[in-house]
């Protein structure tokens, strides 16, 4: 039977996977996880790991449910990209029990904090996005028309659960006029695919320190289009910037940033990205107030500006990066 992880028993878990003297002196805090996960940080005589495990039933108020396995394909998929990535762009992996569906990394150091913190406090620094933006190009580079890649992490299951069905279809059976758009979504995904794609490339998921960017949380990683990566990080810059619209112009510059060190090493047609990034922006802007997993910073009045920001940039879309944060920043 699936041992189901908390603070409680985490210590004696450890333990037991340790086997050593003193291996259950633990101290455990809870992280949290978000909406599909179960994340500790154990800490025991210089030992700092986070523990993670998956969920079945993702903790929001629509039903989501989930294949608690992906947790294995992104443990090995952190292992494959931590080689080809900047240093300390991908936490180590310490160990993986299949078993109860969790793995343990390296916790990052000390100070480091989610950008997604940053952001909403207003220290945005362009560079940052700069420094994700490498990391991401970084990866496509390095796995961009690899075959093993494609063989390992072909399976797109997880992101259709975690993405395609949560994102796209649930907004068109909301949006019917819209159920064309999302489709093409759906389609891009599914049938250009290139490199390995994190499928959650969020500001939530990168943590800063200084100079330093951590990328975590690979749950819905497969061989994909970089195209959806690109418009995750970028919507999420567009929610900040009606959210906190004083800060708009530097949310502005860090998308921009973003782009160019994304294209500098991009190694396909770069209009056909820009094309493809732009089809998926308006549509995973539009998630965020009306998809399963709703941006939880929003007024009511900022997801009804949202909503009907997104409708239009759907409708028409914008041609690129700057012309969307025109229309947001009016």
């Amino acid at each position: 039977m699936l041992l189901e992880l908390t603070t409680e028993n985490a210590s004696e878990y450890l333990g037991s996977r340790l086997e050593a003297s003193g291996a259950r002196d633990w101290r455990i805090v809870s992280l949290g996880g978000g909406v599909s996960n179960t994340v500790l940080l154990a800490e025991s005589k210089g030992r700092r790991w986070v523990i993670k495990q998956s969920l079945g039933k993702l903790r929001v108020e629509e039903e989501w449910l989930a294949d608690r396995s992906r947790i294995h394909r992104e443990a090995a998929a952190m292992k494959r990209l931590a080689p080809v990535l900047p240093l300390e762009a991908v936490p180590e992996i310490v160990f993986t029990d299949e078993a109860n569906c969790i793995y343990a990394m390296a916790a990052a150091a000390e100070g480091a904090r989610d950008w997604k913190s940053h952001l909403l406090e207003g220290d945005v620094d362009p560079g940052i996005g700069c420094i994700a933006g490498s990391i991401l190009s970084a990866q496509i580079g390095a796995t961009w028309e690899s075959e093993e890649c494609r063989k390992e992490f072909g399976d797109l299951r997880c992101f259709d659960q975690l993405r395609l069905d949560p994102y796209y279809r649930f907004l068109a059976r909301r949006h019917t006029d819209l159920a064309p758009a999302m489709e093409k979504c759906i389609a891009l995904c599914q049938e250009h695919r290139y490199c390995l794609v994190h499928g959650d490339f969020s500001p939530k998921n990168l943590l800063v320190r200084g100079e330093v960017v951590t990328v975590i949380d690979f749950e819905v990683i497969h061989y994909g289009n970089p195209a959806f990566d690109a418009a995750f990080l970028i919507h999420h810059l567009l929610l900040k910037s009606v959210h906190r619209p004083e800060w708009g112009s530097s949310y502005a510059d860090t998308a921009r940033w973003f782009w160019n060190a994304l294209i500098a090493g991009y190694p396909g047609e770069a209009e056909q990205l820009r094309s493809d990034t732009m089809q998926h922006l308006g549509c995973l802007f539009l998630a965020r107030v009306d998809g399963k997993s709703p941006a939880e910073y929003l007024t009511p009045a900022q997801r009804e500006r949202v909503r009907v920001l997104a409708r239009g940039m759907i409708q028409n879309r914008a041609r690129d990066v700057e012309e969307a944060f025109g229309r947001v920043l009016g």
